[in-house]
């Protein structure tokens, strides 16, 4: 019996162009059902597939702390998560439900 060879998965390396990106975003929250743990954790995922260095510099936060705030194990706070949208150039938009 032949066996199935398998690779690893990073969404971050698909998320290449800020199209890729915000369509993803996208996705998240509207999967999230208001998990704002699972969102952060997308967050950090686009975070990932830019550089969290530049993105830890361009917040002025470290990089261990963006770790922690986006790694989906907590609800890390609004602020932190306006500092990394702007970082990535992402837009915060409503929309009425």
């Amino acid at each position: 019996m032949a066996k199935t060879k398998t690779a690893p998965y990073d969404v971050a390396d698909y998320l290449t162009t800020p199209e890729d990106c915000a369509a993803y975003l996208d996705a998240c929250i509207e999967e999230s059902d208001g998990d704002a743990a699972f969102i952060a954790k997308a967050l950090g995922d686009v975070a990932r597939a830019k550089g969290m260095t530049n993105v830890a510099r361009d917040t002025g936060l470290s990089r261990e702390s963006l770790y922690k705030a986006l790694s989906g194990d907590r609800s890390p706070d609004f602020a932190t998560i306006l500092k990394v949208m702007q970082a990535l150039g992402i837009k915060l938009h409503a929309a009425a439900a």
